[in-house]
């Protein structure tokens, strides 16, 4: 019998043997023989003598007694085949649990957007992947300028994508945009009628500021006339929602998306003007660095944004 030390040592050895000479034997001494292990592993007989043979040289001990009709482990070989055997589980283990991570991600997201953006399309397809995806995690950052995605930390963004750099990855979610022009029933009975562009001038018009500070101007556009108008008027804000709530209280005209004004309208409290200046346009996407690596969780996030993009009653 080979002592203890001798045997450990020869455990210790095995770290740095052919993983398939490892294999090969624990094969053997769980199949009982060469031939069954053959079938289990889709190799020759021979080819797995061969592979044990070298391994025992490595080893410089005999791990099994040999006959014409009968294979068993020597001592130091079932010392070596139980050690294989718990290392060979723990490294299925942690397969399975890899293979667990990538199905059922895990990571955390960050994503920059603007808060309509984040409000209209944004949140409500985070909360059916999240259903789908339990264990992702998601950090969403609202605000109005546009970043630097990769100096902010972020993983990705979400803008118009008039407003994405043609070096970003695009994936465009929701459907179209469309800004217009509207004002409360009040205001519109004692003002002077809009009929294009140009007639904005004679009206108390609901201001934007800008997070860079500028006033924004007003964009129309009709049989391919592009037209740009400065507004003016008595109120100025700093978020979209307030000249949804300005135009309600009847302070002027408001510029704002359809989707925010569409329930106003659709009950009377807002009417629209300058309907045929104002089409729809290409809306929202969510974008990303070109060479950014990505992990499991955005990739799957990024397949489910396409899948839905295709199918969106999914």
């Amino acid at each position: 019998m080979v002592k203890l030390a001798h045997n450990d040592e020869i455990i210790r050895t095995a770290g740095s043997l052919p993983p398939g000479e490892l294999a090969a034997f624990l094969a053997v001494a769980e199949h009982g023989g060469f031939r069954a292990a053959s079938r289990m592993l889709g190799q020759t007989p021979s080819a797995l003598s061969h592979a044990v043979a070298g391994l025992e040289r490595r080893l410089k001990v005999k791990l099994f007694h040999r006959s014409t009709r009968h294979v068993s482990l020597t001592e130091p070989g079932r010392r070596l085949a139980e050690r294989l055997t718990l290392a060979f589980s723990e490294i299925g283990l942690a397969v399975e649990e890899l293979r667990e991570q990538v199905s059922k991600p895990s990571e955390l997201v960050r994503i920059n957007c603007d808060s309509n953006a984040a409000e209209q399309v944004l949140m409500p397809l985070l909360m059916r992947f999240m259903k789908l995806q339990p264990a992702m995690r998601f950090e969403v950052k609202s605000e109005g300028r546009l970043v630097d995605i990769a100096e902010g930390a972020f993983d990705c963004g979400v803008r118009a994508t008039e407003l994405v750099s043609g070096e970003m990855i695009a994936i465009p979610i929701g459907p179209d945009q469309q800004h217009i022009v509207v004002a409360s029933p009040a205001y519109l009975n004692d003002a002077p009628p809009v009929g294009s562009p140009l007639d904005l001038a004679l009206h108390q018009c609901v201001q934007l500021r800008m997070a860079g500070g500028s006033i924004y101007r007003w964009e129309f556009q009709r049989r391919g006339e592009d037209v740009v108008v400065s507004t003016s008027g008595n109120l100025v804000v700093d978020q979209s929602r307030l000249l949804l709530v300005a135009a309600l209280d009847g302070c002027g005209l408001a510029y704002v998306t359809r989707w925010m004004a569409a329930d106003a309208i659709a009950d009377g409290r807002l009417r629209q003007v300058l309907a045929e200046w104002t089409p729809p346009y290409p809306g929202l996407c969510l974008y990303y660095p070109r060479h950014r690596h990505i992990g499991a969780g955005m990739r799957a996030f990024l397949d489910f944004l396409r899948s839905s993009r295709s199918d969106p009653t999914s």
